[in-house]
């Protein structure tokens, strides 16, 4: 699972150049988490793993330069908002 996070986030930078390696792989495993729990609290069953790395890679390539409009009004993200410079 590590390689796969570290694909995603590689992926995400390519898409978003403003990411560091570390937002962008909290926004992978954020998603991916995402994903996963909605699923099952809608009952579904699991379906592996390829799954969900199919849906956060088609994330990541729809949305990736975008992430902060699509899911900035989602309070389960808002953490991974950038808020400014870093001292």
């Amino acid at each position: 699972m590590e390689e796969t996070f570290h694909k995603l986030a590689l992926k995400l930078q390519e898409k978003n150049p403003s990411l560091s390696y570390e937002e962008a792989r909290n926004w992978v495993e954020a998603l991916w988490e995402d994903f996963e729990s909605t699923r099952a609290r809608a009952g579904r069953s699991y379906k592996g793993q390829e799954v969900t790395e199919r849906i956060v890679t088609e994330w990541v390539n729809r949305f990736g330069d975008k992430l902060h409009e699509y899911f900035s009004s989602n309070p389960k993200f808002q953490h991974l908002l950038k808020k400014g410079p870093k001292h």
